[in-house]
């Protein structure tokens, strides 16, 4: 398969990795010093499951020049999304197909209202994987998972095309569930809560999980998700809470969330798409979520420092 990595950091550089790996043609959109980075010493990965170099390594910060692929997985951030939508463009034939990686549960109609929705099917990703330096990615703990599906939930030959190839990558579990939408809101149920308490306590996995007032707290954000997708004709299943804090559990005491590690730095997170889509997608469908309000609100100082910060 022709298939183009549309955002090389973490998430988009360690799956585009493995499938360039397993013998795809795989371009990488990057830009800046990751985009330096690749074009000199290759793709430089570290991982439980081995590591490797692709080298040398398609890689590009021009769309228009790549020509038409088979399948786009979008791996930039998911404040990002509607941007890289646009930039995308050139990268779509009548038959391609676009994935989302993104934390949330909005990209999916957000690539769509741009490139079609017939082109977007919905994903979903989960590893601990950080972008250490520009062109070295370092994974840990455990095996990166991706899932992908159409969003009516039929099996279709695109998804069974883009299975096979991750099929013959190391390192890499592919999966397509029933219900892709309830796989995508069980994953924010996880994602949301934990990032936003784990910024707000500043403390990892092994800490945060200890402390039973902060249990508590991370407990009660997960179950108002959960009540909201169910507001939203979402299919979770009865124990989606119970199966995520023992998920948490089971972390490296020192695993944090992407979007802590921004916050903490200073950096522009994905705030909004996660915290604040709980509370404003609650607001929308009347259901209450009180922890979730409470941890957006203490968080939005700093996102909103961290984005004037950026743009001066």
């Amino acid at each position: 398969m022709r298939i183009a990595i549309f955002g090389s950091g973490a998430v988009g550089g360690y799956f585009g990795a493995r499938l360039a790996q397993a013998g795809e043609s795989v371009t990488f959109i990057a830009r800046g010093a990751n985009l330096a980075a690749i074009e000199r010493d290759g793709l430089v990965v570290s991982s439980t499951a081995g590591d490797f170099v692709v080298r040398p390594a398609q890689v590009t910060a021009d769309p228009e020049g790549v020509g038409h692929v088979d399948a786009v997985l979008v791996g930039v951030k998911a404040w990002q999304v509607e941007d890289a939508a646009r930039s995308m463009l050139p990268l779509l034939g009548l038959e391609s197909t676009v994935v989302p990686l993104q934390n949330g549960v909005e990209a999916a109609d957000q690539l769509g209202s741009v490139l079609g929705a017939e082109h977007v099917v919905d994903g979903l990703c989960r590893l601990l994987c950080e972008l250490e330096a520009p062109g070295r990615i370092r994974q840990a703990g455990m095996t990166p998972r991706i899932e992908f599906g159409e969003r009516d939930g039929r099996r279709s030959a695109r998804v069974e095309a883009l299975l096979r190839a991750f099929a013959a990558a190391s390192g890499v579990a592919a999966i397509v569930p029933d219900d892709i939408r309830a796989a995508v809101w069980e994953k924010f149920l996880f994602i949301a809560p934990f990032g936003s308490v784990g910024a707000v306590t500043r403390m990892p996995a092994g800490i945060l999980r200890a402390v039973l007032e902060t249990r508590r707290l991370l407990e009660s954000a997960m179950r108002e998700v959960s009540v909201l997708a169910r507001a939203r004709g979402v299919r979770l299943a009865d124990d989606a809470v119970a199966r995520t804090l023992r998920f948490v559990d089971g972390l490296p005491p020192e695993a944090t969330a992407s979007m802590q590690r921004d916050i903490l730095a200073g950096r522009p997170s994905e705030l909004e798409q996660q915290s604040g889509a709980v509370v404003r997608l609650g607001r929308r469908a009347g259901v209450p979520v009180p922890a979730n309000e409470f941890l957006y609100a203490s968080l939005l100082p700093a996102e909103i420092e961290a984005r004037d910060a950026a743009r001066r």
